[in-house]
């Protein structure tokens, strides 16, 4: 009990000096739908631990300014192997191969859908975005098996 105590103790000491920093990033073309689409907002972790199924923010392997989302899938020799969950879209390691380690920027912890449009306004849309805005991101394993049992109960 005293281990875990003065690891969490270490732990909120690297949060005030802000070395578990997190952040916000913007989702913008469609290689993770359905789980995340174009508009969605991620509040991330910089620099926290990555295990397969979790959602990463982590910069292109050919264009190191630019900042992509998928899932990292696996851990290979030499990095990670990532897909975004859209299987039409392939800007992902089928095309790029593995991704280094040091390319990973940030997890994704939460999805933050934006409000409907003007248009979507009825009380229907509103309490399903309600419902829908904030959610967590959890490994694609995890909600494939609850998918699934879900899909057996009927």
């Amino acid at each position: 009990m005293q281990d875990q105590l003065d690891e969490r103790g270490y732990e909120l000491e690297r949060e005030r000096r802000g070395l578990l920093r997190v952040g916000l990033a913007e989702v913008y073309n469609p290689s993770m739908v359905p789980t995340l689409n174009p508009g969605d907002q991620l509040i991330v972790r910089y620099g926290a631990p990555v295990r397969p199924g979790d959602v990463v923010v982590l910069r292109h392997p050919f264009r190191q300014d630019l900042l992509i989302v998928k899932r990292a899938v696996e851990r290979r020799d030499g990095g990670w192997w990532v897909m975004g969950d859209n299987p039409l879209v392939e800007n992902d390691s089928r095309e790029f191969g593995t991704v280094p380690e040091e390319f990973v920027v940030a997890r994704a912890w939460l999805r933050l859908r934006p409000p409907p449009g003007a248009g979507q306004r009825s009380a229907g849309a509103l309490l399903s975005w309600v419902t829908e805005a904030v959610r967590p991101l959890r490994s694609a394993g995890t909600a494939g098996r609850a998918f699934s049992r879900r899909l057996r109960a009927r």
